[in-house]
């Protein structure tokens, strides 16, 4: 990691970094840390996930040394009630990292709400933000240099399979530094909405929404998602007006 700590550069609120080859969870070991008492910039990196997780408790699954999951400690200092964005911005981070990274344009970049992180219409990277005793763990995981063969589902991608560069000390780098300036940005304002709005691909489109997904009462919305709120909400119009959507919902793009 010392390459990567001098990609970062002396400005960088991240520190320590700690890298392992292989682990349970970084979200997992970073929650333990937090709770012995560890400080807001400790990152924690992993090229292997066993036991790694998704929204809905859904399986991060990856071969050892295709992937790369980090998480990383802050202390919020907006009210918890305004957390929802977190997930959001560490998404425009990826977003933003991947480009600056690869060189990849805007155009092959995107985000479906809530957190997804899309390259060229394909999943590359699942996010996790977690509160921990007043701080929060903001989890990332990406698909780096899988190929056909070992993507976890239908719809996944990998920077390799887009015929992007793969260095991961760089794209560490460049989503470490993308994430502090969004963070110090929602610190201060309490949201990055505008940023998001720019660079969701969600937005426009007809979508289904499966609502509640973990719950036996979940619900079917079908519309068109026009924006989302000051909380983060996904903001869908159907025949019955407008329908705000929260992170329970699990969202499919219409073609």
């Amino acid at each position: 990691m010392p390459h990567l700590v001098e990609l970062l550069g002396p400005d960088s609120r991240w520190g320590p970094i700690e890298w392992y080859e292989r682990t349970g969870s970084t979200n997992e070991d970073l929650a333990a840390r937090a709770r012995a008492g560890a400080r807001p910039g400790l990152v924690l990196i992993a090229e292997h996930q066993s036991t790694g997780r998704g929204r809905f408790d859904r399986r991060w699954e990856d071969v050892p040394g295709t992937a790369t999951a980090t998480s990383a400690l802050v202390a919020p200092r907006p009210e918890p009630a305004r957390w929802g964005w977190l997930s959001i911005l560490v998404g425009l981070a990826v977003r933003e990292g991947v480009e600056r990274a690869t060189g990849a344009g805007p155009d092959r970049v995107a985000l479906k709400w809530p957190n997804d992180v899309l390259l060229d219409g394909r999943k590359i990277c699942g996010i996790l933000c977690e509160r921990v005793d007043g701080l929060a763990v903001l989890g990332w995981g990406v698909n780096i240099s899988m190929d056909e063969t070992e993507l976890p589902v239908p719809g996944a991608g990998s920077l390799l399979l887009a015929g992007l560069p793969h260095g991961k000390d760089e794209l560490t780098a460049a989503i470490l530094t993308s994430l502090q300036r969004w963070f110090e940005q929602w610190q201060t304002t309490g949201q990055v909405r505008e940023g998001f709005m720019a660079a969701c691909d969600t937005i426009g489109r007809s979508v289904l929404i499966h609502e509640d997904v973990d719950s036996a009462d979940s619900a079917v919305v079908a519309g068109t998602a026009v924006g989302v709120d000051d909380t983060g909400a996904l903001v869908v119009e159907d025949a019955d007006g407008h329908r705000r959507v929260h992170s329970a919902g699990d969202v499919i793009h219409l073609r």
